[in-house]
């Protein structure tokens, strides 16, 4: 977050309407607020752009039981596939070596093979993994590389505290957490540990800083305010081709009215008593069973009903016994001993997301439990790090009241296999979203 409390990609300073013919005359609009700086585009014809109303936000705290929620668990380098995938399709598969550990939720979840993106570029693909859209193809794009968590934060997000949680690591081959992507292109910072995450969730303002925060979204509220009357004013001015870049340019100062409307709403609000004492962080391997907790309860909670895990930026193998680092175990070379030790590492993940469906299973959501209203995503953008292929996703769709219980190898749709994003486009409906396409879908998955 940059100092004013907007998010880093979102940057808007106060205009001061006096200056406006003197901007104007140089072809530039500069909006100012407090901490950061965002320009917009230069324009052959003054600036404006179509602004719709700024109705209200209907944030409901704690909206009632049975609500739909996503969970999405990437890993950064995918799994043996050959130890993953059974033989047999159907109810009848059979128990395979990295599907060991979720034998016992096997009645609520479902196997897919052949699920893809179409996409190539190795370990820089895998941040396709939720958008199934490169960064690079993504500039023309009407929503860019937007990940389908960032979505449904723009689309139902706004109704809890946080309308997205995103957890991984700065850490990793990539300097970075690359699960979550907004349609400007801009990676989502992650939360980074337990100790962060539970702060985020259970730890109040003190009242001094609550006060500070209340006076901080007056008077940032009144500098939006003030850039939306200038640019309505100016909409009438230009021509439809700079009219459509400056709309496009002010969705992401709606986008700030959003997330500040919400501050509005939760600044007085207490957050959740906390059910434990403030953890400590240790490390990616040892913190996944607490992270994994700690979105349960964001969840059950109602603090969030959108969260993202990432696994591999810094998942480091020494804390189960393995010297080798997992990035160049990855590249086993078909070695039996570094694939051995890759099982050990991804039955690992496996064995803490069965525990994490268990969790759910047992946690009440109303009449129901609170996996049953929940849809959680669990696989990875790459299908073989040793031959950096992006093909042949594991995929694992758990809750979210789907009929489970199957592995399901997808047939081709003539020469292509089917877009994993026709899978997005079925979740996005069930989370309530009105949407027939999303990435690179084709159609709603079947």
């Amino acid at each position: 977050m940059a100092a004013s409390g907007f998010p880093k990609e979102i940057a808007i300073l106060a205009i001061d309407p006096r200056s406006l013919r003197t901007l104007m005359n140089r072809r530039s609009f500069i909006l100012r607020s407090i901490g950061a700086t965002l320009a917009l585009p230069k324009l052959p014809s003054l600036m404006a752009a179509t602004v719709e109303g700024n109705a209200a936000l209907k944030a409901v705290p704690g909206a009632g039981a049975g609500v739909p929620r996503f969970v999405a668990i990437g890993n950064l380098l995918g799994f043996q596939v050959k130890q993953l995938f059974p033989t047999t399709s159907g109810r009848e598969y059979e128990k395979t070596t990295l599907l060991e550990p979720l034998w016992d939720n096997r009645s609520q979840l479902t196997v897919f093979r052949g699920l893809d993106h179409g996409v190539k570029g190795g370990h820089f693909a895998v941040h396709s993994f939720l958008s199934g859209v490169l960064n690079s193809e993504a500039q023309n794009r009407p929503d860019g590389n937007v990940t389908i968590d960032q979505f449904l934060a723009d689309s139902v997000g706004y109704q809890t505290r946080f309308p997205s949680l995103t957890v991984g690591s700065e850490g990793g081959i990539h300097g970075g957490c690359q699960i979550a992507w907004t349609k400007s292109g801009v990676r989502v910072p992650p939360v980074t540990g337990p100790a962060e995450l539970f702060d985020k969730l259970f730890i109040n303002d003190s009242p001094e800083r609550q006060t500070r925060r209340v006076q901080e979204n007056h008077l940032q509220g009144s500098i939006l305010d003030s850039v939306m009357d200038e640019a309505n004013r100016l909409s009438r001015q230009v021509n439809k081709e700079d009219k459509d870049k400056l709309d496009e340019y002010l969705t992401s100062v709606r986008d700030v009215e959003k997330r500040l409307e919400l501050r509005r709403r939760w600044a007085t609000q207490p957050k959740p008593n906390a059910p434990f004492d403030k953890p400590a962080n240790r490390n990616m391997v040892e913190d996944l069973p607490l992270l994994y907790e700690l979105i349960a309860l964001a969840l059950q909670t109602d603090s969030t009903r959108i969260a993202t895990l990432e696994i591999g930026g810094d998942f480091l193998p020494q804390h189960l016994g393995i010297k080798r680092d997992y990035h160049g175990l990855s590249h086993h070379g078909n070695d039996p001993e570094a694939i051995a030790e890759l099982i050990t590492l991804e039955k690992y993940q496996l064995l803490h997301l069965g525990k994490f469906l268990t969790r759910l299973s047992k946690m009440n959501d109303g009449n129901r439990t609170l996996l049953d209203s929940t849809t959680v995503l669990f696989g990875s953008g790459m299908g073989d790090a040793n031959t950096h292929k992006n093909s042949d996703l594991p995929i694992i769709l758990a809750g979210g009241g789907y009929k489970h219980g199957e592995f399901r190898e997808m047939p081709r749709e003539g020469s292509r296999k089917v877009p994993l994003c026709n899978l997005f486009v079925d979740i996005l409906q069930k989370m309530g979203v009105e949407t027939d396409h999303f990435g690179n879908s084709t159609g709603r998955f079947a």
